[in-house]
């Protein structure tokens, strides 16, 4: 029994290589953020080592956040280098994308999660229909909102990043092209939101869920560090890879196929929460 423990534990450390090499890869490349494949990832395999209660996607969520820290700055340093961050947006977005930031956090700590993965099934639904059907003609403004439009829009963006365990990608892409920015420095800027968001929520999981009983081995507060260290070792490798795929391809055929695999997770995690 023991050994069939010890094999199984490497073949998800193998795969959690894995996972994580293609999130780095995908971070970099359409600044979507790694987290909206390693949050379902690490769900499906706590849940296999008999780790599945009412607070798994809590885990799952700042583990994957704790992940982001490191994927995002490596990304935004990378994009720094070629000049496509917008170093004024991201300045003036900071504060309120870090207050939502936490506020997820201490809204998180009180939902059960199923519903924090109805959240994630039907936000990742919404993204993955975006990636795929998308246009970069679409507008809604000519440039980024600006005085209470900002005020309400970036708290909303810290927030519901949180709630997903992802980086500020997967909605600040979006909305930068939306409101008129090129698509390369859309993806550059929001790797920077994804450590304004991470930062601050990273902090506050490991202030909570210390009196939780059921939690992986060597989880401090809600942050598992063992899937946090083998995800972020290929990540920091590959984010790189991702940042200069971005600046040297057309990422539309990509994109297609992570539209897809987003929107598969996603339906999924809201059939086992809605059917077990």
């Amino acid at each position: 029994m023991f050994a069939f423990e010890i094999s199984q534990l490497l073949e998800l450390a193998a795969l959690l290589l894995v996972i994580g090499a293609l999130s780095g890869v995908i971070a970099g490349l359409l600044g979507v953020g790694g987290g909206i494949i390693l949050v379902p990832a690490f769900y499906y395999m706590f849940a296999a080592l008999g780790y599945d209660s009412d607070n798994l996607m809590q885990i799952c969520v700042a583990t994957s956040l704790a992940t982001i820290i490191f994927t995002s700055i490596r990304s935004v340093l990378g994009h720094h280098k070629k000049g496509a961050v917008h170093w004024d947006i991201l300045k003036r977005w900071a504060p309120g994308i870090a207050s939502g930031a936490v506020v997820g956090v201490l809204i998180s700590r009180d939902i059960r999660s199923v519903s924090l993965m109805v959240i994630f099934g039907i936000l990742g639904t919404v993204v993955g229909l975006y990636l795929a059907f998308g246009r970069q003609a679409w507008r809604l403004g000519a440039q980024m909102p600006q005085g209470i439009g900002r005020a309400i829009t970036s708290p909303m963006l810290g927030f519901l990043s949180v709630l997903m365990g992802i980086g500020g990608g997967s909605f600040g892409v979006p909305l930068m092209t939306l409101f008129g920015q090129p698509i390369h420095r859309a993806i550059a800027t929001s790797a920077g939101f994804g450590v304004i968001i991470a930062v601050p929520s990273v902090l506050g999981f490991l202030m909570i869920g210390w009196e939780m009983s059921v939690k992986p081995p060597l989880t401090v507060g809600l942050v598992n560090f063992p899937a946090f260290a083998i995800v972020v070792s290929m990540t920091l490798l590959t984010a790189p890879l991702g940042v200069r795929l971005a600046h040297a391809m057309n990422p539309k055929p990509l994109k297609a196929a992570v539209a897809f695999f987003i929107m598969l997770m996603a339906l999924n995690m809201l059939r086992k929460a809605f059917f077990g």
